[in-house]
């Protein structure tokens, strides 16, 4: 799936943004994530939606996709579709364990054949993980998602996991993983947390998603 990418240049072609908004009773934190595909809009959302493309770039997805529908993302996520607007979004709830978080897909097309992916990451306020990860914790999974994305758009081939496990260990996956925790480090200053903490955090996501 991952083989031979330009690590530098699939880093530097996402936008990543930290923030905070109200959210229900209280404040949550915002990861978002954004990149412009070479695709038409109603093709990337066919490729975000369609569960038989879902696999072929991202994970195995059962369950029912549509709004107030369960989904299970395959040794992942769960959640509900709380609300779909075809072809420029979703909202839903990103379940995992006994954490309830949200995601929110934008997309809007920017140009002949040409359409930005925007997602938001949503999650209530939890300081002592903050402290420990940094939004490194959940953004260098959706780079890796995004990733696998790109590749697929591009070539319309599926996924192979057990390559790209076998890539993620290796040096360019590793590579690939603290480039991308540097980043959202630096997402995080951008978005007001002091340098010491946001870096120290974000080489702990590093080592986290490394070790082994």
């Amino acid at each position: 799936m991952f083989e031979g990418p330009d690590v530098v240049r699939e880093i530097g072609s996402v936008g990543r943004r930290v923030s905070r908004r109200a959210f229900g009773t209280g404040e949550a934190r915002v990861v978002t994530i954004s990149r412009v595909y070479d695709s038409p809009q109603e093709d990337l959302w066919d490729a975000c939606t369609n569960p038989e493309r879902i696999p072929r770039w991202f994970l195995p997805v059962s369950g029912e996709l549509r709004p107030g529908g369960r989904f299970r993302l395959q040794g992942n996520a769960s959640g509900t579709i709380e609300r779909c607007d075809p072809p420029e979004g979703f909202f839903a709830t990103w379940e995992f364990g006994d954490e309830v978080n949200w995601i929110e897909l934008r997309l809007t097309a920017v140009g002949e054949g040409r359409t930005r992916f925007e997602l938001d990451h949503i999650a209530q306020v939890d300081d002592e993980r903050w402290a420990e990860f940094g939004p490194g914790a959940v953004g260098v999974g959706w780079d890796m998602g995004l990733l696998g994305l790109s590749r697929h758009l591009a070539t319309g081939t599926s996924a192979d996991p057990a390559a790209a496990m076998a890539w993620l260990a290796s040096d360019e996956g590793r590579r690939f993983v603290a480039l991308s925790s540097e980043a959202w480090g630096e997402a995080n200053v951008a978005g007001g947390e002091p340098g010491e903490s946001a870096r120290a955090a974000a080489a702990r996501t590093t080592a986290a998603y490394t070790a082994g």
